[in-house]
């Protein structure tokens, strides 16, 4: 019953390569939490409270965020207070963009966002701040994804034998046919 998308207790998908983080994303966020209450006016009552909790939560957020490669899935666990996972098949990925922003670049970090089929009115399924080397990482899932279509896509030999022994018959049934034919005449 248990398949490679499913993580149970028995058999879990082998990963092929773990997303790494970047710490830096930690800043990252801070200054967009402290730029956004900056803006509210209000808000800058506050910063000294998200300066204390944002620390702390950013750092357990990060601690908390995953990304697998497998074979046919791509595995990403994220959230804090709200834990969430999502199992996407290499197979429905339809593009894997890249973000780098103004305030990314000051601190090298890139977001990686992930879209399938259904997800495009919504915008991406799911977007990754922070992945290191997030090109790289972004050409390895592409690639296994297009090994893994390419692999499926080859038929099989017996397969192969069969459509060959079944046209071959064919075509000595179609000639009988003929020579039938032509003796008739």
């Amino acid at each position: 019953m248990s398949n490679e998308n499913t993580l149970s207790a028995d058999r879990k998908p082998v990963v092929l390569r773990r997303a790494a983080f970047n710490p830096d994303v930690r800043k990252y966020w801070l200054l967009g939490g402290t730029v956004t209450l900056c803006v509210t006016l209000v808000g800058i009552v506050f910063l000294p409270l998200w300066w204390l909790l944002g620390m702390r939560l950013t750092h357990r957020y990060l601690e908390r965020m995953e990304c697998a490669l497998t074979k046919r899935t791509l595995i990403v666990r994220k959230g804090f207070f709200v834990r969430v996972e999502k199992t996407i098949p290499l197979d429905k990925i339809t593009d894997l963009g890249m973000v780098e922003g103004p305030l990314m670049r000051l601190f090298d970090i890139q977001a990686l966002s992930i879209e399938t089929a259904g997800s495009t009115a919504q915008g991406a399924l799911v977007t990754l701040y922070g992945i290191e080397n997030a090109e790289t990482f972004r050409d390895l899932v592409l690639n296994q994804r297009d090994r893994m279509l390419e692999k499926e896509a080859e038929p099989s030999v017996e397969a192969t034998a069969r459509s060959a022994s079944d046209s071959s018959s064919e075509v000595v049934t179609l000639l009988r046919e003929i020579r039938d034919e032509l003796r008739r005449r």
